[in-house]
């Protein structure tokens, strides 16, 4: 493991190039981090809890969708939790929500033992070779993408506090 400074938090960069943050970020990264806005998100091959294998491509060019990378042990993805059950309470109907877990100190039993304590509305994924997290260029766990209808990269952000809620909003023009 390597240490890395950096403004308001310092980064541990883990197996397979996963950044954890080993102090909580007090400060949000919006918009410059991860995959471009703007960018055409990739479908790429990842696996549900179970083992089988989810394709991204159903989801994309349908209807936004909401990616979190996540993991159970990851402070600032509990800190974010809130908004994205808000984000998930008022667009819930109209935007995709997904969990992507990383394969970095946890395993699909544990994830699931964690989601019998504290359940989430949404389909939460195993990205266990790292596809997706390489394909949206996720450089940390609470790494939120966000993608509208068209499988366009509309926003992306890091961190404890992100403007989900208000993201989708304008998003969707409500």
């Amino acid at each position: 493991m390597v240490t890395i400074p950096f403004p308001r938090a310092t980064l541990a960069v883990l197996a397979g190039g996963m950044v954890a943050f080993t102090h909580p970020l007090t400060a949000q990264a919006v918009g410059e981090v991860g995959i471009p806005i703007g960018s055409e998100a990739q479908a790429v091959r990842i696996e549900d809890l179970d083992g089988h294998p989810v394709d991204l491509s159903q989801y994309l060019g349908h209807q936004p969708i909401v990616l979190e990378f996540w993991a159970t042990w990851c402070e600032n993805c509990k800190a974010l939790l809130p908004e994205l059950e808000e984000a998930h309470r008022q667009f819930g109907d109209r935007v995709r929500f997904l969990a992507v877990s990383v394969a970095v100190n946890q395993s699909k039993r544990s994830i699931k033992r964690h989601l019998e304590q504290e359940p989430v509305p949404w389909d939460v994924l195993w990205d266990t070779r790292g596809r997706a997290t390489r394909a949206f260029k996720a450089p940390a766990t609470s790494y939120v993408a966000i993608v509208d209808s068209t499988g366009t990269v509309a926003y992306t952000g890091i961190g404890p506090s992100q403007p989900i809620v208000e993201t989708l909003k304008k998003l969707l023009g409500t």
